[in-house]
């Protein structure tokens, strides 16, 4: 997860403060200079650590610690909120042009993962209300004109190509002039990355700046690189003056130096972090619930979004209907596990509740392939078993174990909770109780 190793090793420093009913001077440093060692750990850069750690030291030895009846706290608050400053305050959205069509140009280094990103912003903005477009501006790499149209499929967006032209910039003008004609109101300039920064790849960037004007121009920068990241990001920055930055694979990330050091030394967002490998595994950066996930707060917005954006309003309405008339079925169970599904993976919607670390999850047994099993056994049922579960005798559950390629000890198992949520529908939409009425999640 994001900031897995960090975020354990500030929660250790920390918990030695909180049994400490006053803290001197000689405790604070002692505690920054563990800060220290910690963010140099995790890969942050040199000069950011010095800033960040001058900064929370300066607030930290004032009075709102020395004078506070909780002093550990407020040093966790100063933090937190020193961590939000140094990720940039708070979100920030890309500028959409008042003169469709909002041309967005995407950079960075081969194998950076430039397409699929491209795609991914494009679809998140289709979800929106927008009609966006793909610009295949990859002329070079083999396939990469195939793997922009595969990926564009995928989020439901066209890709527009000229394939009789190697003039790039000429390309992405033509792009543009078609998004007009066609009431396209975003353009997303897929460029070409290499394998190194040089000279031919700035001097083509640099001249489709120049013929599109773009609105924005994004780097695309992999976190795990560590320092890397940061490098190229400082390089591009130099070169093309970019206006944010896409941060991809966040959530294998453990360590977070990049995260945490980008807008340090560029001075320029991280706008959209990458957080999985689907084409919808992507959300915008928002500093206070990243600094809130690094220090165990959890993430209960970003937890909040997700589910509106996988729950269907009018299924959820159906659903809360079939409730309160006490008619909820195995199929309708069925249902919430695919949609619980799509949410993303059970470690990683815990991790996003508050109090729950990295190393709160690293011995439970969260099996991800549970939901899997579940929906395997509802599906070898019939239909008239899912809405009547109470004819299922002894044989009937053999059957669906057989089918299912389980045993029939899973069978009662899922039968059990199934019967949990019943009572538990119930209690909700009993006689009185219909204010609190409400969406269902399901006991695992």
């Amino acid at each position: 997860m994001a900031f897995e190793s960090l975020s354990e090793r500030l929660s250790a420093v920390f918990k030695r403060l909180r049994g400490k009913g006053k803290l001197s001077e000689a405790d604070i440093k002692e505690v920054m200079r563990e800060v220290r060692l910690t963010l140099l750990g995790a890969d942050v850069n040199i000069k950011v650590v010095r800033a960040f750690v001058d900064a929370v030291t300066v607030r930290a030895v004032g009075a709102e610690v020395m004078e506070s009846l909780t002093p550990a706290q407020q040093v966790v608050k100063i933090v937190h909120e020193e961590l939000v400053a140094l990720m940039g305050g708070e979100n920030e959205k890309l500028h959409i042009s008042s003169a469709p069509p909002t041309v967005v140009m995407m950079v960075g280094l081969q194998g950076s993962g430039k397409t699929t990103n491209a795609a991914k912003l494009a679809g998140y903005y289709k979800k929106q209300g927008k009609n966006p477009l793909l610009a295949a501006c990859d002329i070079y790499r083999p396939a990469a004109i195939t793997q922009l149209q595969v990926v564009g499929e995928g989020v439901g967006v066209p890709v527009f190509t000229l394939t009789n032209s190697t003039n790039v910039p000429e390309i992405a003008q033509a792009a543009i002039v078609y998004a007009r004609q066609n009431g396209c109101d975003m353009v997303f300039l897929d460029t070409a990355g290499r394998l190194h920064i040089d000279e031919p790849l700035m001097d083509e960037l640099q001249k489709i700046k120049e013929a599109t004007s773009p609105n924005e121009i994004l780097l695309v920068v992999d976190a795990m690189t560590g320092q890397d990241a940061v490098n190229v990001a400082e390089a591009f920055n130099e070169q093309l003056a970019i206006t944010g930055i896409v941060m991809t694979k966040l959530d294998g990330d453990a360590r977070g130096g990049a995260a945490l050091s980008v807008r340090h030394v560029t001075g320029k967002p991280i706008k959209f972090s990458g957080i999985g490998e689907k084409l919808t595994d992507l959300e915008p950066f928002h500093p206070d619930r990243m600094a809130s996930r690094i220090l165990g707060m959890g993430d209960v917005l970003s937890l909040i979004e997700r589910a509106q954006q996988t729950f269907d309003e009018q299924k959820a309405e159906e659903l809360e209907r079939r409730l309160r008339e006490q008619r909820f079925d195995l199929s309708d169970f069925l249902e919430q596990m695919q949609q619980m599904k799509g949410m993303g993976g059970l470690q990683e919607l815990a991790g996003m509740m508050p109090g729950v670390r990295a190393s709160d999850l690293k011995d439970a047994d969260i099996d991800e392939s549970v939901l899997t099993r579940m929906e395997a056994i509802i599906k070898s049922m019939t239909p008239t078993e899912r809405a009547k579960p109470d004819i299922l005798n002894g044989s009937r559950k053999k059957r669906i174990a057989a089918g299912a390629g389980v045993r029939v000890e899973d069978v009662n198992r899922l039968l059990k909770q199934f019967d949990q949520v019943q009572k538990m529908a119930k209690m909700l939409t009993g006689k009185g109780r219909g204010k609190h009425r409400g969406r269902m999640a399901f006991p695992l």
